[in-house]
């Protein structure tokens, strides 16, 4: 249920590093955010750092992780857990020119809103899935 969005600058990642961060993403998500792992979809994607820019200055890496799940079913210690060691991830997978400006945004979207397989995450909560 949970989509963990992973947004990578100027580095290059082996694709075991890749699965690195999917595998560790999706615990964080289960073990952190109490999600179901067989329900997290993790996306990593690259891009070139000339496209990123932070205070106006093209970075040489960079590195943001956004994650969505259906708002008020996390606490605010589950939350600032999650930040901290998404951010932990990131650093320790991308490398330590990592800038200040590293996000880690949880997105919390409405049971209406949202969902998979053709309902959304309101309609699984009334029974009609």
């Amino acid at each position: 249920m949970p989509f963990v969005h992973i947004s990578i600058a100027g580095a290059s990642l082996s694709a075991s590093e890749i699965a690195t961060l999917q595998s560790e993403a999706t615990r964080l998500m289960a073990e952190v955010m109490d999600k179901r792992a067989d329900l997290t979809a993790v996306l990593v994607e690259f891009h070139e750092p000339r496209l990123w820019s932070i205070g106006g200055q093209s970075v040489t890496a960079a590195a943001h992780l956004d994650v969505k799940v259906t708002a008020g079913t996390n606490d605010m210690e589950q939350k600032a857990s999650f930040i901290r060691q998404a951010h932990d991830l990131l650093a320790s997978t991308v490398g330590a020119g990592l800038p200040v400006a590293t996000y880690v945004v949880i997105d919390e979207v409405e049971a209406d809103a949202w969902g998979y397989g053709g309902l959304s995450q309101a309609a699984r909560r009334k029974g009609l899935a």
